[in-house]
C-alpha cells in the first residue's frame, strides 16, 4: 500500500460545534431512545430515497428542498456515528485514504 497523506484543514471547531448543537437538539426532545444504529440505518436510506426523489422524473428541481433532504440525510448520519460512537473526521479521512489508493491520481 503506498503512503497516502490527505491534508486536513483546521474544521474541528465547526464539526465540533455542529454536533453538540445536534446532540442538544436530540436530547431536548428525548430522542436517544429511537436513535438505534439499526433506526437511523433505515432513516438515512428513507431520507436519501426522498432526496433521490427530487430528481427522479424531471430535469428541474426546487434547490431548496433538496437541501432541505440533503440536510435530513446528513444529520441522522451524524446522529449514527455519534450512536457507534465513531469520530467522523478520522473515519472520512481513513475512507479518503483507501480511496487515495484505490484510484489514484493519474500523473
Amino acid at each position: 500500500m503506498s503512503n497516502v497523506e490527505i491534508i486536513k484543514k483546521d474544521s474541528g471547531d465547526i464539526v465540533d460545534g455542529l454536533i453538540r448543537d445536534l446532540k442538544k437538539f436530540q436530547k431536548q426532545r428525548d430522542w436517544e431512545k429511537f436513535h438505534t444504529p439499526e433506526n437511523l440505518a433505515k432513516s438515512i436510506s428513507i431520507e436519501a430515497a426522498e432526496l433521490l426523489e427530487h430528481f427522479q422524473w424531471q430535469k428541474e428541481y426546487d434547490s431548496s428542498e433538496v437541501a432541505d433532504e440533503l440536510a435530513d440525510v446528513l444529520i441522522y448520519c451524524i446522529y449514527m456515528a455519534d450512536a457507534m460512537d465513531f469520530d467522523i473526521r478520522e473515519i472520512i479521512y481513513d475512507k479518503m485514504r483507501k480511496n487515495a489508493v484505490k484510484y489514484p491520481v493519474k500523473p
